[in-house]
């Protein structure tokens, strides 16, 4: 017997804050790793409204919100974090390409929908709620897109399963990289040194003394341990690796306020203290099984402080603390040499002019073979030793 779809009404909301915090949040966490015991941090209410209290998405940004809720008998029953989008800035799935394709053939790209968490390249959920919803916010995206005269819609860094469900839907399914570090068991930081092959150990062993010799100490600090006065120092980081990157940064220092009046918990900041002042720190958002690294800066250059305090200590800090899994942001393949393995990431995209889909399903499915090759060839590049696993005496010896 086939099973009737849900009945529920669609609504668009221009804030988050319109939303009511246990509401939202409940939906977040039925999309959350069961028995997780929280949610993705940044699917969270208080985390899409620290942007927007912020300023740091909202009018003038080209990350105007309109998120999309599903209500059954009244009651929410799924979510989805929605922008309308004028540029494709702060995403890190790069379709600079579409835009440009479609401009050429004499159309406007912009504005478009974009299903998403700004300025963060890190998977998660982006459909909430009972999956048996998740069809009405698919087909409702596409009708809001097509109504409204927009271009295309797309769901990015959403989970393998959405990506599946997503492609069922309609949604044209595209596959790209980051690199992610995973525990396999190994209890502690020389646990882990003693997977790995004796040039690469010996190599980690280096860098970490080298930038622990900086003349400082460095500090992992959470919850009540971080202090206003960490922000002013970390507000300066982020604006020194803004500014080098991609010109201009793309969050407010309210943010950062905001993170300290309603995020300390959901946070590990990473110091590097030298002479009673902070010269360098790296910002993590903590998940369920998941230490996610997201921002790093630095007022004085010292060698190997950038891999000790974004890397090392993120390794240190999520085996200590229970997690699998660290990730480290977009991009960076001198990840493989420090422990972090190719992963595929995974979006979703609609358009509404069949004959420009048409060409774009083609360009994914040249790029996805080659995606797949190349995650191939980068598994050889493994720093991990082959063979039998490590006994206690080498992992003893590996410290």
């Amino acid at each position: 017997m086939m099973r009737k779809r849900p009945e529920v009404e669609i609504e668009l909301v221009d804030s988050i804050c319109d939303i009511a915090p246990d509401e939202w949040d409940a939906l977040a966490g039925m999309a959350g790793a069961a028995g997780a015991a929280r949610p993705n941090p940044f699917v969270t209410h208080r985390f899409l409204a620290a942007l927007e209290r912020s300023g740091s998405v909202g009018p003038g940004t080209g990350w105007e919100p309109k998120h999309m809720l599903a209500r059954e008998g009244g009651l929410p029953v799924a979510a989805m974090p929605l922008y309308a989008k004028g540029h494709s800035q702060g995403e890190y799935i790069f379709d600079h390409a579409f835009a440009d394709a479609w401009r050429r053939a004499g159309g406007h790209y912009y504005p478009k929908l974009q299903a998403a968490v700004p300025f963060t390249p890190a998977t998660g959920p982006r459909l909430l709620g009972e999956h048996r919803y998740h069809p009405a916010l698919f087909e409702a995206l596409c009708r809001v897109t097509a109504q409204n005269g927009l271009s295309s819609a797309h769901v990015t860094f959403c989970t393998e399963d959405e990506a599946r469900a997503g492609s069922e839907a309609g949604f044209l399914r595209r596959v790209t990289q980051q690199f992610h570090w995973k525990d396999a068991g190994f209890g502690d930081f020389a646990g882990f040194l003693a997977s790995l092959s004796s040039r690469k150990r010996k190599a980690i062993r280096k860098e970490r003394a080298t930038a622990q010799a900086f003349g400082g100490t460095i500090r992992a600090l959470t919850g009540d341990q971080i202090e206003a006065h960490h922000w002013d120092a970390f507000w300066v980081f982020y604006q020194d690796t803004g500014a080098r990157k991609w010109g201009r940064p793309y969050l407010t220092r309210a943010f950062f306020e905001q993170c300290h009046a309603h995020m300390r918990d959901d946070i590990v900041l990473v110091l590097a203290e030298r002479g009673g002042r902070a010269v360098a720190g790296a910002l993590n958002f903590i998940g369920a099984d998941t230490l996610f690294g997201r921002y790093w800066g630095c007022i004085e250059d010292h060698p190997c402080l950038h891999f000790e305090l974004c890397y090392y200590q993120a390794i240190d800090w999520a085996l200590a603390n229970g997690l699998k899994r660290v990730e480290a942001g977009a991009q960076g393949e001198h990840k493989l040499a420090r422990g972090y393995m190719p992963v595929p990431v995974h979006s979703l995209h609609w358009f509404a002019d069949a004959r420009f889909a048409r060409a774009v399903a083609d360009y994914l499915r040249a790029e996805g073979a080659a995606m797949h090759e190349e995650m191939q060839l980068l598994q050889d590049f493994a720093p991990f030793r082959k063979g039998e696993p490590p006994t206690r005496q080498e992992k003893r010896n590996a410290i």
